[in-house]
């Protein structure tokens, strides 16, 4: 015979409200975070821009409706995002350019006898990975 388990006790309202307002509070910090990664892509060449502003957007689709409609409105920032949403789709110059970045990336990491030697493998294995899935994605 299996008795039913004892039920939980309902959160009061105050403590519901508590929890939304964290779960905005860290969607928010995600959002903001993911665009500063973002917006240092745009400065430094091997730092990505695009995957930073799709997980800023994607964040703020969760606890920042404003910012998320500032972004895809964005004359720069918008239209890769809106064409990831749309279709998962990667500009062609964006591939060639992070492939590229990838290679002299595994190839420099061979020159640093101090990085041990499995790391001088797995690395370039997974960029490698992430090159052939990049280049999967449809162009825009």
């Amino acid at each position: 015979m299996t008795q039913n388990p004892t039920p939980r006790p309902v959160p009061s309202p105050e403590r519901v409200m508590l929890r939304r307002r964290l779960a905005v509070v860290l969607w928010r910090a995600v959002a903001v975070v993911a665009m500063a990664l973002g917006l240092l892509g745009v400065v430094l060449p091997v730092m990505p821009t695009v995957p930073f502003l799709i997980v800023a957007a994607w964040a703020a689709s969760k606890g920042w409706p404003a910012f998320e409609i500032w972004l895809l409105n964005h004359r720069l920032f918008g239209p890769p995002i809106v064409q990831w949403r749309e279709r998962g789709a990667v500009p062609r110059r964006a591939k060639w350019l992070s492939t590229v970045m990838m290679a002299c990336s595994g190839i420099g990491m061979q020159f640093f006898p101090a990085i041990p030697l499995w790391l001088r493998i797995a690395v370039p294995l997974v960029m490698l990975a992430v090159a052939v899935w990049l280049w999967m994605r449809p162009d825009t």
